[in-house]
């Protein structure tokens, strides 16, 4: 008896990971009911997604609050670990500290941080054809061995270049330092807090340069870089040229889909992460990841964000299924649901 109960498990473990592995589009499959609150924190990159998220969410279960506040992944990570909250927003890598003292990662969608200039800088025609080389741009950020613009564009005036880096410990900034080889506290500049301090310092300075995620580098009406700034190709073969493999900054659509090819580097494109303190127990928060990972990942491209390939949705989504134990023949039907 007890082989026919093993038997008959492993044939409902085997069905189950056929359901996961095969489908190409996982479904959710919304309770009865559900409540609870879900307090989360963190990085200004992820912040306007989960709100939106959180949003849709409660459409579905009104019973559930969601409070969701941004202030850098270093606050997100910092308020998880401590119990403030259930959920931390991180758009960087989870370091070996942070695993030790219980952090629980779980990717939920892809972004990516850009260079961005004022579009008031009379070089920028110039910058657009010609881009700046992973090296200049260390040189600018990390070396400080370029200061001057007319040192990149050798017929420009004398002009001053003003850099701009992030004064919060967030995952912009540690994404872009580690994509120049550096840390972010390593990154030269006036400190601005903030992705949206970043886009206004910048637009406002002819000669600045600094970086921002997509979402506060891109108009999401229009899917054009905000008015006053510009976005700067990075020129990767470093050839002194932006050559039409490059050349995908113009439109939020194209520099969407070279983030999901590769085509553009990583860092600075990344995934962004929700984090707890060991896996979480609520059911409401378990249950809001899996939307996420399911139906809510139909609102990611319209928000200026990378949806996750397919395969890594199902290996996120797959650390939150409900652990399989034996289970009565009536019973099994409703576990695939889940």
């Amino acid at each position: 008896m007890k082989i026919k109960h093993s038997i008959l498990f492993v044939a409902f473990v085997i069905v189950v990971g056929l359901y996961w592995s095969c489908s190409p589009s996982p479904r959710y499959h919304k309770k009865r009911t559900l409540e609870g609150h879900v307090t989360i924190s963190g990085a200004f990159a992820l912040y306007p997604m989960a709100t939106l998220w959180a949003e849709e969410f409660r459409k579905l279960y009104p019973e559930v609050e969601i409070d969701i506040t941004a202030g850098g992944s270093g606050k997100g990570i910092t308020d998880v670990l401590s119990g403030m909250v259930d959920l931390a927003m991180v758009s960087r890598d989870i370091s070996s500290e942070e695993i030790a003292k219980g952090a629980w990662k779980i990717g939920v969608v892809m972004d990516a941080v850009v260079p961005i200039i004022s579009s008031a800088n009379p070089l920028v025609d110039t910058l657009l054809q010609k881009g700046l080389t992973p090296n200049q741009l260390q040189q600018i950020f990390v070396s400080q061995t370029i200061t001057e613009w007319d040192e990149v564009i050798a017929s420009a005036d004398a002009m001053h270049i003003n850099v701009y880096t992030r004064s919060d410990a967030c995952g912009a900034a540690e994404m872009w330092a580690k994509f120049l080889h550096a840390r972010q506290e390593m990154l030269a500049g006036v400190g601005v807090y903030g992705d949206p301090g970043i886009t206004i310092a910048v637009k406002n300075d002819p000669q600045a340069i600094g970086y921002n995620n997509l979402i506060f580098a891109y108009d999401l009406k229009t899917k054009r870089p905000f008015s006053g700034i510009t976005i700067i190709p990075i020129d990767l073969n470093e050839n002194g040229i932006i050559e039409r493999k490059e050349d995908f900054y113009e439109h939020l659509d194209s520099l969407q889909h070279a983030i999901q090819q590769g085509r553009y580097p990583s860092p600075p494109a990344r995934m962004l992460y929700f984090v707890s303190k060991g896996k979480p127990k609520q059911r409401v928060v378990n249950e809001f990841l899996k939307w996420i990972l399911t139906e809510g990942q139909q609102y990611v491209a319209a928000s200026g964000y990378v949806s996750l390939p397919n395969e890594q949705r199902l290996a996120e989504l797959s650390k939150v299924r409900l652990i399989l134990k034996p289970l009565h023949r009536h019973k099994a039907k409703d576990t695939l649901n889940h």
